[in-house]
């Protein structure tokens, strides 16, 4: 037989080889741990990394696209300063008469010229635009214009001459109303010898 006090060591022998077993277990699993969380921490920096990258993308192309969009605007502004626009007018005409209704919003009326030629009225003005009121503040930009701004010219020719000496204009909230008598030539008889 075997006696208690062999019995006892081998089962302490074998207790330790397997908490030793145990303790490189745990180790193993430590090191993993460990592994697991650095290639965490490395996959969030890489994915830290690419956002970032990717909002700095975002942004860049945002303010290229805002850059476009301001040259672009500088140049129809500049368009529309170097062409005459026209002006919006409605024409009514009766038996003896023409009407013209045009539309110069923020003119005044000293700004406004009109001219008649034999069968022909021109209406002109020159808008100003509004950014110019804010002259004074640097920081003040035109973020968009479609208010028709600078010089606007409208021209109407009739069929029939116009009688010169009796037109008339009135100004009232920025809309002018032009009367324009026809010219009525009399007919002559003329006797047939």
């Amino acid at each position: 037989m075997v006696d208690s006090e062999t019995i006892e060591a081998k089962v302490s022998d074998k207790k330790e080889k397997i908490d030793e077993k145990i303790d490189e277990g745990k180790e193993k699993i430590d090191e993993t741990k460990e592994k697991i969380e650095d290639k965490k921490e490395k996959s969030k920096n890489i994915a830290d990394n690419v956002m970032n990258d990717l909002y700095t993308s975002i942004d860049e192309f945002k303010d290229y696209i805002k850059n476009m969009q301001k040259s672009a605007d500088k140049k129809y502004a500049d368009y529309k300063k170097s062409t005459v626009q026209t002006l919006d007018i409605d024409l009514v005409e009766t038996k003896d008469i023409y009407y013209i209704k045009a539309a110069v919003p923020g003119a005044e009326k000293e700004d406004v010229l009109i001219e008649a030629g034999d069968n022909d009225i021109t209406i002109e003005t020159t808008f100003k635009p509004y950014i110019e009121e804010f002259a004074e503040d640097e920081e003040a930009e035109l973020i968009a214009s479609s208010i028709k701004s600078g010089r606007c010219v409208k021209t109407v020719r009739f069929e029939t001459s116009i009688d010169l000496e009796n037109i008339t204009a009135k100004f009232s909230n920025g809309i002018i109303i032009v009367t324009i008598p026809k010219l009525i030539i009399p007919k002559h008889k003329v006797n047939v010898e």
